[in-house]
C-alpha cells in the first residue's frame, strides 16, 4: 500500500490495513491517529516509538496471535499467512532440528510461562534454536525485554513490508 493511500483511509480502514502487523489494538489506534505521515520513514519512526512503550500486558496480547516457532500457523488471515512465510526455515528443517525446537519451546514455556518469540524472518532454524537456548538463561526481566524487542522487530518489519 502506498503511504498516501494509508494517510487517506478512514480510521477503521487504516487500522484494518495494519492489524496484521501486531495484535495490539491500542498501538494500531495510536499509529492511525498520528497520520498523516510525510514519509515512510516518519511512519516507521512513530511506529517504533509507540512500540517502545509496550510492557507485559501488550506482550501477552500480541502473543495470543503468534504460533510457536516450528508450528504452522493456522487460519486464512494475513497475520497467519505472514507467520507461515516468516517461519519457513523451521518448516523446512530436518526432523532432529524440529524435535530440538519443540523441546526448547516446552522448556521455554515452563520457564517463562509464554510462547518463545523471535523474529524468524532471515534466520535459519539453527539460529532460532541457538537463540532459544541462549535466552533460556535470561532472568525474567531480561527475557521480557528481549521478547518485547523481538515483537517490535516483527511488527516494524511487517509494517515496512505493508508500505512497499
Amino acid at each position: 500500500m502506498e503511504l498516501a493511500t494509508f494517510n487517506q483511509l478512514t480510521a477503521d480502514e487504516a487500522q484494518a490495513a495494519i492489524r496484521h502487523c501486531v495484535a495490539i489494538p491500542p498501538w494500531q489506534q495510536a499509529l492511525v491517529a498520528a497520520r498523516p505521515f510525510a514519509s515512510t520513514e516518519a511512519l516507521l519512526a512513530t511506529a517504533d516509538a509507540l512500540a517502545r512503550q509496550w510492557q507485559q500486558s501488550e506482550l501477552a496480547a500480541a502473543l495470543s496471535a503468534h504460533p510457536r516457532i516450528g508450528e504452522r500457523a493456522k487460519g486464512a488471515d494475513k497475520e497467519s499467512a505472514l507467520s507461515r512465510g516468516e517461519q519457513s526455515a523451521m518448516q523446512q528443517a530436518d526432523h532432529a532440528l524440529q524435535q530440538a525446537m519443540q523441546q526448547g519451546n516446552q522448556a521455554y514455556e515452563a520457564r517463562f510461562g509464554r510462547v518463545f518469540l523471535i523474529r524468524a524472518k532471515g534466520r535459519s532454524g539453527e539460529q532460532m534454536l541457538a537463540e532459544l537456548q541462549r535466552r533460556l538463561q535470561n532472568d525474567d526481566s531480561a527475557e521480557q525485554q528481549e521478547a518485547l524487542d523481538q515483537l517490535r522487530e516483527i511488527t516494524l518489519l511487517r509494517l515496512k513490508e505493508t508500505m512497499q
